[in-house]
């Protein structure tokens, strides 16, 4: 079976020019409960954001489609697909390109974050029915993962986290070579630098798009250790030393920019919110980062304009969204143009 890097094709940065964003409307009650309206406001102020810099798409049921096109506006396209969940980034396929232009997608089993959800059909089913919707190339990974449990320079360098690949509960009886191996084939890759752990009381066992992102080749953004006291202090240090002592494929050390732990809170049901400002989006010529209502909102926004000087960022309020388990990344997926310039994975941040 030949796999994509056989075909040459890659997994692009994120910052590699995207021709749509895809979304996913919130539809699992038991996932918001009380807040089911106030997510699906968040969700279309998140996707308002980025409709100012590409096209989106809203995934939703047929049947709510009439319902969810009015709620999202003019300028936001709607495509009926059966869904059971709205986190794109992890039930969507993971798009590659090639350097002769053409575009083609991953689609890696899906097993609800390690069997959190046992109606999870529709979802598993999600990446095979929109490559299809859009004729491009399916490459069928015999690997249980995420979307957001990947991150690329698109330069043959990926960050991942340990603890939610290398997990019985996705890939019983894989070793992490194996499963590395599985990962370079199906995203180009030719380095996995991998994190220890994620963050404390995360659903996805540690999804690496809470804990570090690449924001150009060699310069990776990732959260800070924060106080001796936090709960996730010592996570946090160790994937900083993980990081200060990586290289990457091209065998560069990483320059590292940290930003701040936004300060503890809590759920309904007692959990801690996994708030980061990793989790953020960036849209052509755009960042669309999280606030957290948090002292330290404006000093993570202020890094990132350091990170990414050439793009507008905007900053939108997102705890309705972090109470059904995840943030901006996690309800997004890039679509890129495979014909942009930069498809050789040495695409600029800028």
């Amino acid at each position: 079976m030949r796999t994509p890097a056989d075909d040459g094709f890659f997994m692009p940065a994120e910052w590699h020019p995207h021709s749509r964003c895809w979304m996913a409307w919130p539809v699992r009650e038991q996932v918001w409960g009380d807040g089911l309206d106030e997510a699906r406001d968040s969700y279309v102020e998140v996707a308002k954001a980025i409709a100012r810099f590409e096209q989106v798409t809203m995934i939703a049921p047929s049947e709510q489609l009439a319902e969810v096109s009015v709620e999202v506006g003019q300028g936001i396209g709607c495509l009926p697909l059966t869904i059971s969940d709205s986190w794109t980034r992890d039930t969507g396929p993971t798009f590659l390109v090639n350097g002769d232009g053409a575009l083609a997608g991953v689609d890696w089993r899906f097993n609800a974050w390690g069997g959190l959800y046992p109606d999870h059909q529709a979802d598993a089913a999600l990446a095979e029915n929109l490559l299809n919707y859009l004729d491009v190339a399916r490459f069928e990974a015999p690997l249980v993962t995420e979307g957001g449990a990947l991150h690329s320079d698109g330069a043959g360098t990926l960050l991942a986290v340990e603890a939610t690949l290398v997990n019985e509960n996705r890939n019983p009886g894989r070793s992490r070579d194996e499963i590395e191996a599985l990962l370079k084939a199906y995203t180009g890759a030719k380095t996995v630098i991998w994190l220890p752990e994620g963050l404390v009381d995360d659903d996805t066992d540690g999804h690496v798009d809470n804990i570090a992102c690449f924001a150009a080749p060699g310069r990776v953004v990732t959260l800070a250790p924060g106080d001796e006291g936090d709960e996730n202090h010592a996570r946090l240090l160790r994937n900083l030393e993980v990081l200060r002592g990586a290289t990457d494929a091209e065998g560069r050390r990483l320059e590292i920019a940290e930003l701040p732990l936004p300060k503890p809170r809590k759920n309904a049901d007692g959990s801690r919110l996994t708030l980061s400002y990793v989790n953020f989006y960036l849209p052509n010529g755009g960042v669309v980062l999280p606030a957290f209502d948090d002292p330290a909102d404006d000093r993570a926004l202020e890094i990132l304009e350091d990170c990414f000087p050439d793009r507008e960022l905007v900053q939108i309020p997102v705890l309705p969204i972090l109470r059904g388990g995840g943030g901006i990344h996690c309800i997004t997926q890039q679509q890129p143009d495979a014909l942009a310039k930069g498809t050789d994975g040495n695409s600029s941040a800028s």
